[in-house]
């Protein structure tokens, strides 16, 4: 059965890269220069590419990850093939690379299935291999295989640092998580979480052990959602942290991650910031609503996995039984939304993304439009929760500190940071049945599709500006 899993496995990554190397085909024609972004990107990768390494460009505010990994792979194979002239480093094979990591991101989320959902082994190799391709088309991930962006290595090697983390490979987790952050600086959040886990794993091992001796008939790693329960749970951690032998283990374990963090300091501190180059634009601020945004974002590309009867029937319930705390948490989510929303002028002035469009024809319509949006908020939040309650408090506690982090302090809306946080999230849930991924796969290629044709068919130009211009994510 595992032999017939890995033919059918190898034949569908063969297939999904002849279909991708087919868009990416039409896409370079239609777009053979540089396209927003990408004039940045490629212009420093050719620089690179002819041995300019101490020439930077301002206007780049990442550090040199996909530009290193770039000369690392296309100087061996010019060199193997004996290639020359403009193809060398030119935009499409720049791109090119984009479409290999999209190769091993499809094999990384396969990796990971199998080892979250290592006891289901018996009786779902589909619905593994669907997952697995169902997630490497997630449609905001997978329109930037085709241009030369960070996304799809930033992406690439947070899953292989996560991977490494799953299989207690600490040290070459860490490794692997510096070039990530060589990708995107705010990956250091994700290596955070990698080393969240460790302690996660540690503390409900602790947890375990002590509601056993209380002879606690509750599930020990349910999370106690109530006043006393918080209050327990706040004790615990306390304890946990200040008790030398535990802190003692979770440091022989997470010393890597530890070292990681110490650079990464050191980094801020020479850098006087974690952006390099342009820092006008990439300024920080408490954009609270950015978190509500996400929820939203992944209750609408988790739907066929995650929303049923059934769950919004226990939703309606959950209120009825704790309206007070809903109300407080209404009451909350308003607060923020009035004190905390943030507008980036990218976001207002840029027609070519789609959360231009978003913003224009949602929260422009009238002042009173995002007030209006929190109860779906609470809801998509509830919902996130939700599907997540088969995983523990403390690894619950680490994933949302990191997803706070990752989402709040950004001024702009962009949907390419959502990217790892959903992927997580959805790596996490309960395996879905395989009608509900067959949905899901289709709901990602129908948004696929879309994006796509959008993107190469309905071009416009702006006044007194030649130039083509094109929709994207």
């Amino acid at each position: 059965m595992e032999k017939l899993e890995g033919y059918i496995f190898t034949a569908l990554c063969s297939t999904n890269f002849l279909v991708s190397c087919l868009l990416f085909s039409k896409i370079s024609r239609e777009q053979r220069e540089p396209y927003m972004d990408e004039i940045f990107h490629v212009r420093q990768a050719q620089k690179y590419c002819y041995g300019k390494f101490n020439e930077w460009d301002p206007m780049i505010t990442t550090l040199p990850g996909l530009y290193l990994a770039s000369v690392g792979v296309i100087k061996p194979v010019v060199w193997l093939v004996d290639l020359t002239g403009k193809v060398v480093c030119s935009t499409a094979m720049l791109r090119f690379i984009n479409l290999l990591f999209n190769c091993g991101i499809l094999y990384l989320l396969y990796l990971i299935i199998c080892k979250l959902h290592l006891k289901e082994k018996t009786k779902t190799a589909s619905r593994r291999i669907l997952s697995a391709l169902s997630l490497s088309t997630f449609p905001v991930l997978y329109f930037f295989n085709f241009l030369y962006y960070t996304d799809a290595g930033s992406t690439f090697f947070i899953l292989f640092t996560y991977l490494m983390t799953l299989y207690g490979c600490h040290k070459a987790s860490a490794l692997i998580g510096v070039f990530a952050i060589f990708f995107r600086q705010t990956n250091i959040i994700w290596v955070a979480f990698c080393a969240g886990t460790v302690v996660a794993n540690k503390m409900d091992d602790t947890w375990r052990t002590e509601q056993s001796k209380k002879k606690d008939d509750k599930s020990p790693c349910q999370i106690p959602f109530s006043v006393s329960g918080v209050k327990r749970v706040m004790r615990f951690l306390l304890e946990f942290l200040t008790t030398a032998n535990h802190v003692k283990a979770v440091m022989l374990v997470a010393w890597p991650y530890i070292l990681v963090a110490v650079g990464f300091i050191a980094f801020i501190m020479l850098n006087d910031g974690i952006v390099v180059g342009d820092r006008t634009s990439h300024e920080a601020c408490l954009n609270f609503p950015q978190l509500f945004y996400f929820f939203s974002f992944a209750l609408f590309f988790s739907i066929p996995t995650s929303l049923c009867y059934h769950r919004a029937l226990r939703f309606l319930q959950t209120l009825k039984k704790q309206p007070l705390l809903y109300l407080l948490i209404t009451g909350l989510s308003l607060l923020l939304v009035w004190k905390f929303t943030f507008v980036h002028k990218y976001l207002l002035a840029d027609n070519r993304h789609f959360p231009f469009y978003v913003w224009k024809r949602v929260f422009q319509k009238h002042e009173a439009v995002r007030f209006a949006l929190i109860p779906a908020y609470v809801f998509a939040a509830w919902n996130f929760m939700d599907t997540l309650k088969s995983r523990s408090l403390f690894w619950s506690l680490a994933f949302l500190v990191c997803l706070l982090a990752a989402t709040v302090p950004q001024k702009l809306l962009e949907f390419r940071y959502f990217i790892v946080p959903y992927l997580l999230y959805r790596l996490h849930i309960p395996l879905p049945s395989l009608s509900r991924l067959a949905l899901e796969f289709l709901l990602y290629t129908a948004v696929n599709a879309a994006t796509l044709y959008i993107f190469i068919n309905k071009t416009f130009q702006w006044p007194n500006n030649p130039a083509v211009q094109r929709f994207m994510w």
